[in-house]
């Protein structure tokens, strides 16, 4: 008698390709971590008033941010201005 392999359901094998985007070392920092994620997120649709609040939530953190945490802060909220504007446009 011969069985079917087990297929991992697809939002299993999506995750993975998405974690192998985002490094994990130990040393890699949080700003990193965040520009590789929005690197492989920049198509996905998302409600404007979620990308206003992250914008808001963002120019926040940047009052308190280290000098490379705030460049990568800076080009997220370009990045999610010019999402903002092309949804309200």
């Amino acid at each position: 008698m011969t069985t079917a392999p087990s297929q991992q359901p697809r939002d299993r094998a999506l995750g993975r390709g998405v974690n192998s985007l985002i490094p994990q070392a130990a040393t890699t920092t949080p700003a990193d971590q965040a520009t590789s994620a929005l690197a492989g997120l920049r198509t996905v649709p998302v409600h404007v008033g979620v990308l206003r609040a992250a914008v808001v939530l963002l120019e926040e953190a940047s009052r308190t941010a280290d000098d490379d945490t705030k460049t990568v802060i800076t080009s997220t909220v370009e990045l999610l201005h010019e999402a903002i504007g092309k949804t309200c446009s």
